[in-house]
């Protein structure tokens, strides 16, 4: 008897010092995170997404009647983005199959050569022999600046005329790791828009032609809203693998890896730091997660 009594008190205490969460509870303090996310280069899309998860697990919770629910939206709000934000080790990926074929894809300023040459010197240092391909057959100087790369890394380029057809070096270069014991293929593709619709048709050929083995969209990390919409629409031509980041030292806020991560459900596999061959290191979501939690609320 005495202990039904006791049980029956503690719920009705329970009941009247506690509440069920509803969205109209949540709304102002989402509205707050949703903002953060967007000053850190969220593309607004993506933020209105994130926080409509944190509504659909929050919603219907027990909370205390007058307790502060900032520290339970921020501990969903960093569960949330450590799902969105993956990374992997993409010479984890390199099998034992040669050649090992990687096509690197995005639009043009992104630093997608320099990014090969950092790929092809990390390669290096593992022992792993590479040889590059110029599919970059529409850039001025384009050829150079990847004989250049190659020429300070010991390494082998496969290039044709300018103007020729771009699907056809990238199979050259395959056919030369082949007959020439070489472990991976790396593939330079010209930056193009995603609204070129014909440069875009050729990308699909020479993925056909090359049949990568991995596609990395790299990406400029600066590009806020519109690295959402590249990654978007180049997804829809190819089939993307895995994203590097660049420009990350140029004082990015990290809004574009939750953007793109978010976009391509693919790892990030390695951040820019600088135009150095080394300056390129594994993609830690720490960090981007700990910038954005660190942004000052309004009050």
């Amino acid at each position: 008897m005495f202990e039904r009594l006791k049980k029956a008190i503690g719920n009705f205490v329970e009941q009247i010092s506690s509440k069920t969460l509803s969205e109209s509870d949540l709304d102002p303090l989402l509205w707050e995170f949703q903002m953060s996310l967007v000053e850190c280069d969220v593309a607004l899309p993506v933020a209105e997404e994130l926080s409509d998860r944190i509504k659909r697990r929050l919603v219907g919770s027990k909370v205390k009647l007058f307790g502060d629910l900032k520290p339970l939206v921020e501990s969903e709000l960093r569960s949330v983005l450590e799902e969105t934000l993956s990374h992997a080790d993409l010479f984890g990926m390199v099998t034992s199959k040669k050649p090992f074929v990687i096509m690197f894809v995005g639009v043009n300023g992104t630093g997608k050569t320099t990014t090969i040459a950092k790929v092809a010197k990390r390669l290096k240092d593992r022992g792993i022999s590479a040889v590059l391909a110029c599919s970059d057959t529409y850039r001025a100087g384009s050829e150079e600046q990847i004989e250049t790369h190659a020429g300070r890394l010991g390494l082998r380029v496969i290039k044709h005329r300018y103007g020729a057809d771009p699907a056809a070096v990238a199979y050259d270069a395959v056919v030369f790791a082949k007959n020439n014991g070489i472990d991976v293929v790396l593939i330079d593709t010209a930056g193009r828009m995603q609204t070129d619709k014909d440069l875009m048709d050729e990308l699909m050929k020479i993925s056909r032609v090359a049949s990568p083995d991995l596609t990395v969209f790299v990406g400029d990390s600066l590009a806020g809203n519109d690295a959402l919409q590249q990654a978007t629409e180049f997804s829809k031509y190819v089939k993307i693998d895995g994203i590097i980041l660049t420009k990350v030292d140029a004082d990015s806020k990290g809004g574009s890896a939750i953007s793109i991560s978010n976009a391509l459900k693919k790892p990030i596999f390695f951040v820019g730091v600088g135009q150095g061959y080394d300056d390129i290191v594994p993609f830690d979501p720490k960090w981007v997660i700990e910038n954005v939690l660190s942004k000052p609320q309004k009050k």
